[in-house]
């Protein structure tokens, strides 16, 4: 008479170099407060795996994207990471899931930072900012593609954060209009009035010298 086996999943242990079995094990979907501040710190705790961002400690769920916001994510991305590839840059350029956080309140402690975003594209110049968990500090470059949930977010609380953060570029994508409006951080330490940038055009990366993105190729599906 046969048994059914467990699901098993298998980790490889440095320490002796042989494979750990384990059975599989579901999380559920943790019943969080939506009205009360959270830390990085908590953040860390949470065993449910769903995506979350923190501003200013208040919780946003992740939305799974829609097709279109995946290819031109791809695409942007293909195309920043080439060219610093190509040109030899010590930058390095992440997706989702990579943690961005934000110490607005001045302190690096896990526990005291209540901004930890999830961009579609982050470019960090800066090495030293990051570590295992992500970028802490403001990266170079953050790219927001838009969708209906979070549309309201990336125009209103993510630009007012990036700004005050410091993040050096900002770009918002719209790829339902296939347009892109780029913000640049001024001298006085707030973004410029912006540029929007539309299909036929071609769109400079103000932290790169030489790299214009071809808009017409990006949002070609």
């Amino acid at each position: 008479m046969s048994t059914k086996k467990k699901p098993i999943r298998y980790e490889f242990s440095e320490e002796n170099e042989t494979f750990v079995e384990e059975t599989f094990t579901r999380f559920p979907v943790l019943n969080l407060d939506l009205t009360k501040r959270y830390t990085f710190a908590d953040l860390l705790t949470w065993t449910d795996y769903r995506l979350r961002e923190l501003i200013d400690g208040f919780i946003h769920v992740m939305s799974y994207p829609l097709r279109i916001h995946q290819r031109v994510s791809s695409k942007l991305y293909r195309a920043i990471d080439c060219f610093i590839v190509k040109n030899s840059g010590q930058c390095h350029v992440y997706h989702p899931p990579f943690a961005v956080r934000l110490p607005i309140e001045g302190s690096n402690e896990d526990g005291k930072i209540y901004n930890v975003l999830l961009p579609d594209i982050c470019v960090v110049c800066d090495l030293s900012k990051l570590d295992d968990k992500g970028c802490i500090g403001a990266p170079d470059l953050i790219v927001e593609i838009l969708s209906p949930s979070t549309a309201k977010n990336d125009w209103n609380k993510k630009f007012n954060l990036y700004e005050k953060a410091g993040v050096r570029e900002y770009w918002i994508v719209n790829p339902k209009a296939k347009i892109v409006n780029v913000f640049v951080l001024q001298t006085d330490g707030e973004y410029d009035r912006g540029i929007e940038y539309d299909y036929t055009q071609k769109a400079p990366v103000h932290i790169f010298e030489g790299l214009e993105i071809d808009l017409k190729e990006v949002f070609e599906d």
